[in-house]
Order: C-alpha cells, then sequence, then structure tokens
C-alpha cells in the first residue's frame, strides 16, 4: 500500500514495472524507502516542459547591464 502511493498521486499505475532489490532491517523502513526511491525516479521521468521564450523550462536569458 506504501509503495503504490506515488504511483497512483501521478496516475501511472500500469505505466511502469518495477523490480527492486531491498536489504536492511524493518519492513516498514523498507517500503519507505523504496517509496522514496519511486518517488524520485518519477521526478526525473516527468519532466517539465520547455516554455517559448526561454532557455529551459524555467531558466531566462542572462542579463546583462550594458
Amino acid at each position: 500500500m506504501i509503495l503504490k502511493q506515488p504511483l497512483e498521486l501521478t496516475n501511472n499505475q500500469t505505466s511502469f514495472n518495477i523490480k527492486v532489490n531491498v536489504s536492511g532491517v524493518g519492513e516498514s523502513g523498507q517500503a519507505g524507502a523504496v517509496r522514496h526511491g519511486i518517488t524520485r525516479a518519477l521526478m526525473d521521468y516527468e519532466v517539465e516542459r520547455k516554455k517559448v521564450g526561454l532557455r529551459k523550462a524555467r531558466r531566462k536569458k542572462q542579463f546583462s547591464k550594458r
């Protein structure tokens, strides 16, 4: 249940096949670590689009005083 939270939040329940190897003490800690890893992977996957007139998604042109 904890592992599916990031996928349910982004509506990607059936979009990904996830295979994880976890070691350590405690099921709760392992589940939290896997959830954190899935969240970070989704953040890297869902990239913000480039806007018109900018160099990147949020990067503006460098200001020149002269």
